[in-house]
């Protein structure tokens, strides 16, 4: 009876350890973000495991590509757009978890080249502007869907352009494929972000378009209706002074 009672105690103990233990692992959290983020987001991810053991796992891409995966009914529980209508659409489908919704960072818009390239461009006017791409192509995000494309679209049609130049874009994925192109050689010139310039060496920057013509370029977060507590727990670090020092080092800025 004192064995079996041993034996009793023995798998009690262990049963317990098993909970304990499951009740320490943590799964990890899938963030969908905007492509442009990818250079400070995995650097902010890997803080954070570094400081909590909780790990990160990124899925980039064009936002709208992003949403329409949130839609079909994906698994992130962090959604972070590259502009407000992506975020908006989420929100109108009910799949943003209610009043977790902030505008975090801005980005501004840049004309790009390559590194050897000698073209000397400075956007003053949309004729000038004009005469200096000249016929060649120039790459940047869908402008049917992709945030940077869109805000491109917008700044080339204040400056009286667009017509001109929508034939001879090259109409890329994301932000990141547009980039591509530009450092690949494939395109002459590239309407991008300027946090992208940075991280990019085969690409130069040319000028940077005037914010007044195009919308405010913000970078809005929010969780899902799928998230966690560890995704809640992300998204206070990815606002926290750590992270947007290492957002600020990419060339974001914050949010006013």
């Amino acid at each position: 009876m004192r064995k079996f009672t041993s034996a009793l105690v023995a798998a009690a103990l262990a049963l317990c350890a098993a909970v304990a233990s499951a009740a320490d692992t943590h799964q990890p959290v899938l963030v969908f973000a905007a492509a442009s983020l990818t250079d400070a987001l995995n650097e902010i991810g890997a803080g954070f495991t570094k400081e909590t053991g909780i790990e990160i796992k990124s899925s980039y891409a064009a936002s709208s590509a992003l949403a329409k995966q949130v839609e079909a009914g994906a698994p992130a529980e962090v959604f972070f757009s590259a502009d407000e209508d992506w975020m908006d659409y989420l929100d109108k489908k009910q799949l943003l978890a209610p009043d977790t919704r902030h505008d975090l960072l801005a980005n501004k818009l840049v004309l790009v080249a390559p590194t050897d390239s000698t073209a000397k461009v400075k956007i003053s006017t949309g004729p000038a502007l004009l005469k200096a791409i000249g016929t060649s192509r120039v790459a940047t995000g869908d402008p049917d869907s992709v945030p940077v494309g869109k805000y491109a679209k917008a700044a080339l049609t204040n400056l009286g352009i667009w017509e001109q130049l929508e034939p001879r874009l090259v109409r890329a994925e994301n932000v990141r494929a547009a980039l591509s192109f530009v450092a690949r050689g494939e395109a002459p010139f590239g309407i991008v972000y300027l946090t992208d310039a940075k991280v990019e060496p085969k690409v130069k920057l040319l000028d940077t378009f005037p914010e007044k013509t195009h919308p405010p370029i913000r970078y809005p977060i929010a969780l899902t209706t799928k998230a966690g507590e560890d995704a809640k727990r992300f998204a206070q670090y990815v606002a926290s002074k750590p992270a947007a020092a290492v957002f600020e080092k990419y060339g974001f800025s914050l949010a006013r």
